[in-house]
C-alpha cells in the first residue's frame, strides 16, 4: 500500500452505534479504518457492512487497558506506517438511574476507566505516532456529549468524565500545535443507537418527571465527523454540537 496516498483512521467503540456509523462513513469516503472494540464479532459485523472494497481492519482492544492500547496503535503502525485520524469514541453511561449517594466505587471507576482514562490512553498513543511520523501531524476527534455541558439527573460519573474530556480536548489542542496535531470535540445529543433506546420510551427529566425525547439518525453525526476529519490540518472544528433539534438541551431543567 502507498501510505502517502492513504488516509488512516482509528475508530474506538466501532462495533456498534456511533462508532460503527463513523467507521462505515469514513470507509465509504476512501479511508482505511482500524475498527477497535472489546468484542471481535461486532467489529467483524462492522467490517462486513463496509463491503468488499473497503479497508477495515478489526482490532480487539479494551481502551482502559494500557497494553491493549499499545498493541492497537502498534498494529496500525505496522500495517499502515502512519495515522491521520483518531476518533476517540469508546464510552459507557454506567448504571442508569442510580442516585449519587448509592453509586458504588466500582461503578464510578468503571465509567472513569473507559470514558476518561481510555480516551487519554488512545489520545496519548495517537499523539506519539502523529508526532514521530513523516509528514508529521494528524487529527484527534474526541466524542464528548451534551453532558460535557449540562447533566442529566443521576449521571454524576458520566457527566464528570465528559466534562473532563473537554479538558483533554483543550490540552491536546494546545500541546499538538508545534507538531501539526489538531484536536476537536463533537458533542452529541440523542443519536439513535442502542445506548439511547431508553430516550424514546421515557427518561428522567430535571423536574422529576419521565418524558420521551426525540432522537436523530446517527448518520448525521458521522457526516459531521467526516467533515471535521477531512479539513486540512491548518483548520480545525474545535467544538461541534450535533443534536436532535427538539430535545431538551437548550432550556434543560
Amino acid at each position: 500500500m502507498n501510505a502517502s496516498a492513504e488516509k488512516i483512521a482509528v475508530v474506538t467503540g466501532a462495533g456498534s452505534g456511533i462508532g460503527r456509523s463513523v467507521a462505515l462513513t469514513l470507509a465509504a469516503a476512501g479511508w482505511s479504518v482500524a475498527a477497535a472494540g472489546r468484542r471481535r464479532e461486532p467489529l467483524e459485523e462492522t467490517a462486513g457492512a463496509a463491503g468488499d472494497g473497503a479497508d477495515v481492519l478489526c482490532v480487539r482492544a479494551d481502551v482502559s487497558d494500557p497494553d491493549d492500547v499499545t498493541a492497537l496503535f502498534g498494529t496500525v503502525a505496522e500495517r499502515y506506517g502512519r495515522l491521520d485520524l483518531l476518533f476517540n469514541n469508546a464510552g459507557t453511561f454506567g448504571p442508569g438511574g442510580v442516585p449519587l449517594e448509592d453509586l458504588t466505587y466500582e461503578a464510578w471507576r468503571a465509567v472513569v476507566d473507559v470514558n476518561l482514562t481510555g480516551a487519554f490512553l488512545c489520545a496519548q498513543a495517537a499523539f506519539r505516532q502523529m508526532k514521530r511520523q513523516d509528514p508529521q501531524g494528524g487529527r484527534i476527534i474526541n466524542n464528548g456529549s451534551l453532558s460535557a455541558h449540562v447533566p442529566r439527573p443521576h449521571s454524576v460519573a458520566y457527566t464528570a468524565t465528559k466534562h473532563a474530556v473537554t479538558g483533554l480536548t483543550k490540552s491536546l489542542s494546545l500541546d499538538g500545535r508545534p507538531y501539526r496535531i489538531a484536536c476537536g470535540q463533537i458533542d452529541i445529543g440523542n443519536a439513535a443507537t442502542e445506548m439511547t433506546e431508553r430516550m424514546q420510551s421515557g427518561i428522567l427529566q430535571a423536574n422529576g418527571q419521565l418524558a420521551a425525547e426525540p432522537v436523530m439518525d446517527a448518520a448525521e453525526v458521522s457526516r459531521t465527523v467526516l467533515h471535521m476529519a477531512e479539513l486540512p490540518l491548518e483548520a480545525n472544528v474545535q467544538f461541534a454540537t450535533v443534536m436532535a433539534t427538539s430535545m431538551p438541551y437548550i432550556g434543560r431543567g
